[in-house]
């Protein structure tokens, strides 16, 4: 497997670890293409999480263009003939891919949130329709195939000793079809929820405003962070960063405490590979409660509370 890492204002992005999880779990050895302007050193953490290194320097790489890097990178899959070519479910991934793809001649699929080999069969997972279906896409047979991963879907998974970084010297011909002027940084938010070990989410069920600061007193003495679905941020409670599910982050914490949440659909595809998930709803019949691994039917306030009086009484 080749894995594509990308790189934003000359760091490589956390979401290029993340093709190793998947490489440990369809048990391949993985390489990693690193594509960067002459004067570019490559990413020392790249090899703990890969079995070898690609850094290609070049002037035309310097800036991200994909006419440029799928000339690269289609080069570099000639010279190391992977099966499976990948990079993140980003904007650049959107349009790199599919110019790759063309190159390569190979099937390509985004957005990727599982792959599964069965014999001679490669079959990707991907959602469609806002998330409300889970499409299990059987792709043609092929000398190779081309996927996005969607931010989040794969946990990286680091190697017992590090990988070799191999200096590849190309020639490229093909011409910028645009350049870079500038990089605008998105507001960033006070928190970077898909990084959180301990997450407190909130819902419908939390019906007033008023009440978010006691779940955040909690989530402040469970060592985590506020979360929360969809209807929450739509009412302008949370920001758009803070929010769980297809449109919004794909979170695996340690524990995710879902409070007042019904279990969307939409909702659950962001949260259910967490390690434990504990739910708290008046409903009994919630679709949260098919993936918590622990269930309380009783009305939110009253467990919010119970809770912050004992991690006071412990210390936390």
């Amino acid at each position: 497997m080749l894995a594509v890492a990308e790189r934003l204002r000359g760091e490589v992005k956390e979401q290029s670890l993340e093709a190793s999880g998947l490489a440990s779990r369809l048990g391949l050895k993985a390489s990693c293409a690193l594509l960067t302007g002459p004067s570019e050193e490559g990413w020392p953490e790249l090899v703990k999480f890969y079995d070898e290194v690609v850094h290609v320097k070049h002037y035309l790489l310097a800036q991200p263009c994909p006419v440029v890097y799928s000339e690269a990178l289609a080069k570099v899959v000639e010279l190391r003939d992977p099966k499976l070519v990948v990079m993140p479910h980003s904007s650049m991934g959107m349009e790199l891919a599919p110019y790759l793809a063309a190159k390569l001649g190979a099937p390509v699929v985004t957005d990727v949130v599982d792959v599964e080999v069965r014999g001679s069969e490669l079959r990707a997972s991907r959602y469609l329709y806002g998330g409300k279906v889970l499409a299990r896409v059987r792709l043609a047979q092929a000398d190779r195939y081309v996927l996005t991963l969607r931010p989040g879907a794969f946990k990286p998974a680091p190697r017992p000793s590090p990988g070799r970084i191999v200096e590849l010297s190309l020639s490229l011909e093909a011409a910028p079809s645009r350049r870079l002027l500038g990089y605008v940084e998105p507001e960033a938010g006070e928190v970077d929820i898909a990084k959180a070990q301990v997450i407190v989410s909130v819902g419908r069920g939390l019906r007033d405003k008023a009440n978010l600061p006691a779940v955040e007193e909690l989530a402040k003495l469970l060592g985590g962070v506020v979360a929360c679905s969809r209807p929450r941020v739509d009412k302008g409670w949370l920001p758009k960063d803070r929010q769980v599910g297809n449109s919004g982050k794909t979170v695996k914490p340690r524990l995710y405490l879902a409070l007042g949440i019904s279990g969307a659909f939409q909702h659950v595809v962001g949260m259910k590979d967490s390690d434990l998930i504990i739910a708290v709803n008046k409903d009994p019949n919630a679709p949260i409660f098919n993936v918590a691994h622990y269930g309380v039917v009783e009305d939110l306030l009253k467990v919010v509370d119970a809770l912050k009086q004992q991690l006071k009484k412990t210390g936390g």
